[in-house]
């Protein structure tokens, strides 16, 4: 909370509303064995799909907005599973190629009726999906997610 406002901070709200979301789309997604996480990358990989990309895990993590590090142990978990297929890109041996087997498809399509569902119901204090409210929250939202990070500043005691 800030000194001169008396309600919760944007960032607490983004923050809680997050987590909430996150939970939601976590039950939701149990029963096809998937995580938010998990789905972010199965969902990603579809719609990547669609536009004929095989993206590397790097690629993928900076669409997801993800750490390479999680996004390459989200991938091979999703791998055991029988979902995902990592491969060796042959333009860089360094990277790794990441696609959807048939099975995780079938899996991803199900997982993203059921999202569509569960944000049908999130978001209906806005008017639903395609309600105007909603394309406006979606759009401040975007502006938020499209500001860059600043570099950290080093953490220098002496000053």
């Amino acid at each position: 909370m800030s000194k001169g406002s008396p309600g919760p901070t944007p960032g607490f709200l983004v923050w809680r509303l997050a987590n909430k979301w996150r939970v939601a789309v976590d039950r939701a997604l149990a029963p096809l064995g998937l995580t938010h996480a998990q789905y972010s990358l199965v969902a990603s990989l579809l719609g990547m799909r669609r536009t004929g990309e095989r993206p590397s895990q790097r690629r993928l993590a900076d669409h997801t907005g993800l750490e390479a590090l999680y996004v390459s142990k989200l991938a091979r978990a999703l791998e055991s599973a029988g979902l995902v297929e990592r491969t060796r890109d042959p333009r860089d041996p360094r990277a790794v190629q990441l696609a959807l087997t048939e099975q995780g498809e079938a899996v991803t399509r199900r997982a993203v009726a059921v999202v569509q569902e569960l944000l049908q119901q999130l978001l209906e204090p806005l008017g639903g999906l395609d309600a105007p409210r909603t394309q406006a929250f979606t759009d401040e939202l975007t502006a938020l997610l499209d500001v860059p990070l600043a570099p950290p500043v080093p953490n220098d005691e002496s000053t």
